[in-house]
């Protein structure tokens, strides 16, 4: 069974930069539609990129220019690279696997999260 582990939160100030790292095991990450979503106070889920198994990406709007997810398979991690970070970035975010990336916020395939806190 996949595991995954999320590192690399901190509080940042607003126009910095993080690296979100996820490590894969028990599996390859080639395997799946592996991505990231977060989720903040009293807020839904919200799905932050997507990758594909053949290397398809995706982007929520929100972040599109800014983030930056990767794998890199002789590690068997999965990264998301967030630069020029606003407050309405603060949430939990975690890494999650599945078969299709618009089930990543549903699926049971998910790490325990790491928390990023964007301040003014």
């Amino acid at each position: 069974q996949v595991q995954l582990v999320e590192s690399g939160g901190a509080s940042v100030q607003a126009g910095g930069s993080l690296t979100l790292s996820c490590a894969v095991s028990g599996d390859s990450v080639r395997s799946y539609y592996i991505g990231w979503f977060r989720q903040a106070p009293a807020k839904e889920r919200e799905m932050v990129a997507c990758i594909s198994n053949y290397d398809f990406i995706s982007y929520a709007e929100s972040v599109k220019g800014r983030f930056t997810i990767s794998k890199d398979i002789a590690k068997n991690t999965l990264s998301l690279q967030m630069n020029s970070l606003k407050p309405e970035d603060s949430a939990m975010y975690y890494c999650a696997a599945s078969g299709v990336c618009h089930n990543l916020l549903s699926t049971d395939t998910v790490g325990q999260g790491t928390q990023v806190t964007v301040s003014l």
